[in-house]
């Protein structure tokens, strides 16, 4: 039997949104949480505070999810899918235009991604990953590397270009870990960094230093 995973919106909320008013509650709940992190943290998270700040009775709020750490949770697999999405998106666009393809350019758009979906963007948005980073939300983490990883290596596969290395488990793991790992540790300590182009700079230099047959970063 396959493994549930455990962040997965159907388990986590109490009823799906199945209608536009419905996902703008939701819209709007995840919104109202995200701020709340930024300006008071996860101490002065509570679903009476969610509830009332963003305009809705706080039985409302329950309709959908029966905790905080509900919210949380959804809120954080909600941008875990969205980034897996665009990255997708990415790797099928490069699968379609082999013989067009710069291998760095796509390095370049496959680590930004990661950077703006696991670290950067709005203030709001970095309190919500960096509570996702402290808290370690394992499983989903771990399960979002494994797939990327997967994905990468299909990709690179049916790629074949002459400046890339065919790919191997340990090579695959090791460069997704070195991002992912860079990316981490800039959201927790709060780096000025984090969004930078001398981060994404680096973050590129060190990948292409891994994936590429020869080495003319």
């Amino acid at each position: 039997m396959a493994k549930r995973n455990p962040g997965s919106s159907s388990e986590i909320m109490r009823k799906l949104p199945t209608q536009e008013r419905a996902q703008r509650t939701i819209e709007t709940i995840f919104e109202t949480t995200a701020q709340i992190l930024e300006s008071e943290g996860p101490a002065g998270l509570t679903t009476n505070k969610v509830a009332e700040k963003a305009g809705f009775s706080i039985g409302t709020l329950y309709q959908y999810f029966p905790s905080k750490e509900a919210i949380l949770t959804a809120l954080i697999a909600r941008e875990r899918r969205r980034v897996m999405d665009e990255l997708d998106a990415l790797m099928e666009s490069a699968e379609n235009q082999v013989g067009q393809l710069e291998p760095k350019s796509f390095l370049r758009q496959f680590i930004r991604i990661n950077i703006e979906g696991l670290g950067s963007g709005r203030s709001a948005k970095r309190a919500m990953v960096r509570f996702a980073w402290q808290h370690d939300h394992h499983e989903d983490i771990t399960q979002a590397l494994r797939e990327t990883a997967e994905r990468i290596a299909i990709s690179m596969q049916r790629i074949h270009h002459p400046k890339l290395r065919p790919p191997t488990p340990a090579m695959m793991f090791v460069v997704t870990r070195a991002v992912i790992g860079a990316i981490r540790s800039a959201s927790l300590e709060k780096s000025p960094l984090l969004g930078s182009i001398e981060f994404e700079d680096e973050l590129v230099r060190l990948a292409w230093g891994m994936l590429s047959e020869q080495d003319d970063a």
